[in-house]
């Protein structure tokens, strides 16, 4: 089954499909730039938060459920590990790439969302220089959690360049997101 047709079969709440969608997009130009499985990595970045709506974001179960829907699923067990352990609550100890990559764009997408929505939604002029200055304002879109973004330099990847793949893989898939 396609990842997207899965998740729509969990997930009815649009704004967490696009949510989703959005970190799968930085999911596939991480792993480009890192050279690692682009599909694994999309297809992670779309299941990574297949139990919300069941879990209602209980963060003693979320991932772990996720994981179980996706065995029953059929979904490879690699996958499912991933986004049982995205749970940064519950698990946090992140070394494996994959992992680490999903921290910084479960946060990154929201932030440079949040950029494009101040410029009327067009994503295509968002800038590293327009994010970089937004990630030093706390209080702007504040759920993004600044210190998982940070993880990406672990990977050898400085903000700046993390900005520049985010906004590419982005603007892939703008029209998925509602955006210009």
């Amino acid at each position: 089954m396609d990842p997207v047709e899965l998740l729509r079969k969990y997930i009815t709440d649009d704004k967490l499909i696009k949510h989703c969608i959005a970190t799968a997009a930085v999911m596939r130009e991480l792993a480009r730039e890192l050279g690692q499985d682009e599909e694994q990595w999309w297809t992670i970045g779309i299941l990574h938060d297949i139990d919300y709506e069941q879990t209602q974001g209980d963060m003693e179960r979320h991932g772990l459920v996720g994981a179980e829907i996706l065995l029953k699923e059929g979904v490879d067990k690699e996958i499912a590990e991933v986004v049982k352990r995205h749970n940064h609550i519950l698990f946090g100890d992140y070394e494996k790439p994959v992992e680490i990559a999903l921290q910084a764009a479960d946060s990154v997408s929201g932030l440079i969302i949040a950029c494009a929505l101040v410029k009327s939604g067009k994503i295509t002029e968002v800038t590293p220089k327009t994010v970089r200055k937004k990630f030093k304002e706390k209080s702007f879109a504040a759920g993004c959690d600044r210190n998982r973004i940070r993880m990406i330099e672990k990977l050898d990847i400085p903000l700046e360049k993390l900005y520049e793949i985010a906004i590419r893989g982005l603007v892939s898939v703008k029209e998925d997101l509602g955006l210009k």
